[in-house]
């Protein structure tokens, strides 16, 4: 389900078949709306992004067929982290869970946080 159609992240959430898979899809949604205040909720480019109003999306996260990843779109959140991505499976922007079990969530927050922390370039 890389590029979905769906309107609204329900609607992508109503389309994720696997039981374990959309465990984590829900605790990432959860995480967003918790850390993200002030932030949007919107499908971009086929998949739930966060985004300040008006903004380009700094955070999305999808479905993929081989892992689950999240797009953190915000340079300088990456660099700013970039001893704990060193050990993770991480493409230009984003970060490849293979593995539901493997998902740490604390990352996750700790990214969410620092992004809500102040404004960045999203590259």
């Amino acid at each position: 389900m890389p590029h979905s159609s769906a309107e609204d992240v329900d609607e992508y959430l109503a389309e994720v078949v696997e039981p374990d898979r959309l465990t984590v899809l829900v605790r990432l949604r959860e995480l967003c709306r918790l850390e993200l205040k002030g932030y949007e909720e919107a499908m971009a480019y086929g998949m739930p992004a966060y985004r300040l109003p008006g903004g380009e999306p700094e955070i999305a996260f999808a479905n993929q067929r081989q892992y689950i990843s999240f797009y953190l779109m915000r340079p300088d959140v990456r660099e700013g982290f970039a001893d704990r991505l060193a050990g993770q499976d991480m493409g230009k922007g984003c970060l490849r869970f293979r593995r539901t079990e493997k998902v740490d969530f604390t990352l996750v927050r700790d990214l969410l946080r620092a992004t809500a922390a102040g404004p960045g370039q999203v590259c």
